[in-house]
């Protein structure tokens, strides 16, 4: 089964945290992210590292995850998404790149743990990694 990556479960492997293992063995398969979620990414590491690093990293980062651009279909899929949640523009786009891989997300963003989701999720919190 696809996989979808978040900004969490990409910072969480960044920093070495416990998800870091978890997150490294989906990038291996082919894990997908939305260009959003890796612009969320960017903007961390931007102030935290600066430009330099932050654009060294997304390369990186590139060529381990299928990044994909959303479509106008995905945004508005992503729209509708946030319409019923309480949750970042940013999160929106995970959970409709889910919905649209028919895919699990990896993550430990509380707002994308919605316990009656339509999107299936494995918490990188609960498992530690």
């Amino acid at each position: 089964m696809t996989e979808v990556l978040d900004a969490w479960a990409i910072m969480a492997y960044l920093r070495n945290e416990p998800a870091a293992d978890r997150v490294a063995r989906a990038m291996a398969r082919d894990a997908v992210m939305s260009g959003i979620n890796l612009g969320e990414v960017f903007c961390v590491l931007h102030r935290l590292a600066g430009p330099g690093e932050a654009a060294t990293t997304i390369r990186d980062l590139r060529a381990d995850v299928d990044v994909e651009t959303p479509h106008s279909d995905r945004v508005l899929e992503a729209v509708a998404i946030k319409a019923q949640h309480a949750m970042s523009y940013a999160d929106a786009f995970a959970a409709a790149t889910v919905l649209g891989h028919n895919a699990t997300l990896l993550t430990g963003d509380p707002e994308l743990l919605v316990e009656d989701a339509s999107w299936r999720f494995e918490d990188l919190r609960a498992s530690g990694g």
